[in-house]
């Protein structure tokens, strides 16, 4: 399962953010153990290491964009997607580029906590705890 990870979830791991981290830890464990395929877009990594730096420094930034660069593959961000996102009918610029680059790579969804903002998505949207769900559902009991 190709699934593209929004921007607010990793940062939900990275920054621990609370009650949303533990969920999207196992989420990044079922990447890390290859139950599904997980990508980030390219935009999400410039933003990661922007919003990584003004909280930890830009050592730690580094460090952060390593490991999600070993985890992750990077959707791409270019011309066809930028052009595509701008036909969408997504009221957010950056959710439409989101949406185009998961669509370019043939995802078969994306993740998010904020399924709103995906109102006009063409692919499957899921919550970390739906995604997580299936992902049990699928993977064989130790």
């Amino acid at each position: 399962m190709n699934i593209l990870f929004d921007t607010h979830v990793v940062l939900d791991v990275l920054l621990k953010r609370l009650p949303h981290a533990p969920t999207a830890a196992r989420l990044f464990a079922a990447v890390e153990h290859r139950f599904l395929t997980g990508f980030v877009a390219a935009t999400t990594m410039t933003t990661i290491f922007y919003l990584a730096e003004k909280v930890a420094g830009a050592s730690q930034a580094r460090q952060d964009i390593r490991r999600l660069l070993t985890l992750f593959t990077v959707a791409p961000v270019n011309r066809p997607v930028l052009d595509d996102a701008l036909q969408g009918q997504f009221a957010d610029y950056d959710d439409a580029v989101l949406h185009e680059a998961a669509r370019h790579i043939g995802a078969e969804g994306i993740v998010t906590r904020n399924g709103g903002d995906f109102t006009a998505a063409t692919l499957r949207i899921y919550t970390p705890d739906e995604l997580l769900a299936i992902i049990r559902l699928l993977t064989p009991s130790p």
